[in-house]
């Protein structure tokens, strides 16, 4: 099995191969145009369009925008990802349609063993990593600065409040918030 095809099963995998390399560095040549150009609205529609997995009609990302693959994100229609947005794509993180991610929202698939003699090969140059696809439904509201860890599905028609750590999924409809994130109520 390809390292890879390791990563987006869920196993380990070596985050130095040299096919994953080669994707890390053609998504971060695609992230400085996107960071750095001022393009019209067509030439920044096409280069979002080859940067990711699948982008929906009307999706927008302010800039600047950070991921490591690129390919393994798909953004529904109608998303708005506000600036400094940082979508760690180890495992396939998906939005669904109309989704709002506020800034410096985090979303993070790639995860390690927490004991030191678990994470770390012998020489010291290597480590143990593993990753879970992250998935946000339909309509929901991420607030600024949170934090979303491996794993987490998060339902359709959430706001989960700023500043909040989701660390377990959360529900469809609901108002959740905090550190960890809980769901405080429903959304009519």
């Amino acid at each position: 099995m390809k390292e890879i095809e390791k990563m987006l099963s869920g196993f380990e995998y070596n985050s130095r191969d040299p096919e994953l390399l080669e994707l890390y560095s053609s998504c971060k040549k695609k992230l400085h145009t996107l960071n750095t150009a001022l393009a019209d609205e067509t030439d920044r529609r096409d280069l979002l369009a080859s940067l990711f997995g699948s982008l929906g009609e009307g999706a927008w990302i302010e800039s600047p925008f950070y991921c490591d693959y690129g390919k393994f994100i798909r953004i529904g229609a109608h998303c708005f990802i506000h600036t400094q947005a940082v979508l760690l794509d180890s495992n396939t993180i998906t939005l669904g349609d109309q989704v709002l991610i506020g800034p410096g929202v985090h979303i993070y698939t790639a995860y390690h063993p927490l004991a030191s003699k678990d994470r770390l090969r012998p020489g010291g140059a290597a480590y143990v990593t593993q990753s879970k696809p992250v998935q946000i439904g339909d309509r929901s509201w991420i607030g600024g600065g949170v934090r979303i860890m491996p794993g987490v599905n998060i339902g359709k028609d959430c706001t989960i409040g700023a500043g909040s750590i989701v660390t377990k999924d959360i529900p469809d409809g609901v108002l959740a918030l905090g550190n960890p994130c809980k769901v405080v109520r429903s959304i009519e």
